[in-house]
């Protein structure tokens, strides 16, 4: 059974930098695509940053130049690299990961196995 769980989110301050790992079990991590997914309080999910098997990245404007996505195969681990955080952001931060080969996207109908969410939450 494939699961996938995020750790890494918190309390930040503006201006600086936050790590969020997700684990990934029960499937072809290596050959199938990963995403980073928030998403704000009555706010529509929003795909921020993906990966595929070719190591091919993708980012949402909102992001570009300040996060950096990556993937460590032998762990089966997904980051995601967040840099000069602003303070509106507060989201709940998601990882999701596809059952079949797929390209770099950040729409969500790609991905198949989601975590529960980890909440970053940054102050000024």
């Amino acid at each position: 059974q494939a699961n996938v769980a995020e750790s890494g989110g918190g309390p930040v301050q503006a201006g600086r930098s936050l790590r969020l790992s997700c684990d990934a079990s029960g499937y072809t991590f290596s050959s199938t695509s990963q995403a980073w997914f928030r998403q704000t309080p009555g706010k529509e999910r929003e795909g921020i940053a993906c990966i595929d098997s070719n190591s091919n990245t993708g980012y949402a404007d909102s992001v570009k130049g300040r996060f950096a996505i990556s993937t460590d195969n032998a762990k089966n681990t997904l980051y995601l690299h967040m840099n000069s955080l602003k303070p509106e952001y507060a989201d709940m931060s998601s990882c999701a990961g596809s059952l079949c080969p797929a390209s770099c996207s950040v729409y969500a109908i790609v991905y198949d196995y989601w975590g529960q969410g980890t909440q970053v939450t940054v102050s000024s």
